[in-house]
């Protein structure tokens, strides 16, 4: 099996967001298609995804990055083999949208991430007074902060996997694979050996 993923293309998909936006969830939602109760994450998560694309099959790993304020420091140490990030706010919390659109407009500046898509992701959408995704586009700006690249928001929950496929299916619709112009292609081992390094 590593014989046949190492053939396809492969992409790397940043899963960004603050502490308790629910990435975590997302992701094992994603990968395991069940809830799966986590703890905040002190470092990161990867999995791997099969997905299509062009007709062919694509590796897609996404890399989950613990949200807290120590660990956002460490964010712009994964933005350069990015080919997209997906950035998940949790929209039933409205303390903390400014926090969350200042987090996502500091990623967004990055020189590394110039140009790559954003899917923005409206979770915990089963939590009564929540944000719509037309609530948070306005509330965030979407227009204005993502003029230069493609950019989607979708509303899920991490929990009952409400919007998840579809939000993941337009990750792969925007994201270039390492063959297109622009495309990013990084191997998983030199990316932790790199992380673990700039860490000391």
């Amino acid at each position: 099996m590593g014989h046949l993923l190492s053939k396809q293309p492969q992409v790397h998909v940043l899963l960004l967001g603050l502490d308790n936006a629910g990435k975590s969830t997302l992701l094992y939602r994603l990968k395991h298609n069940a809830a799966v109760s986590t703890v905040p994450t002190i470092g990161f998560n990867v999995e791997m995804l099969e997905a299509r694309k062009h007709r062919k099959s694509i590796a897609v790993t996404l890399w989950d990055v613990g949200g807290q304020s120590r660990m956002r420091e460490h964010w712009p140490s994964f933005h350069g083999d990015a080919a997209a990030v997906v950035f998940v706010v949790d929209s039933a919390d409205p303390e903390r949208m400014g926090e969350a659109r200042r987090e996502l407009e500091a990623t967004l500046r990055s020189e590394a991430l110039r140009g790559r898509p954003l899917v923005l992701l409206a979770n915990k959408q089963d939590v009564s007074g929540a944000l719509t995704a037309t609530d948070l586009k306005d509330k965030f700006g979407m227009r204005r902060l993502c003029s230069g690249r493609d950019w989607f928001v979708q509303p899920c929950s991490a929990s009952t996997g409400f919007g998840l496929e579809e939000a993941f299916r337009r990750v792969v619709q925007l994201v270039k694979l390492p063959s297109d112009a622009g495309g990013v292609k990084e191997n998983i081992k030199d990316k932790v050996h790199h992380i673990k390094t700039s860490r000391h």
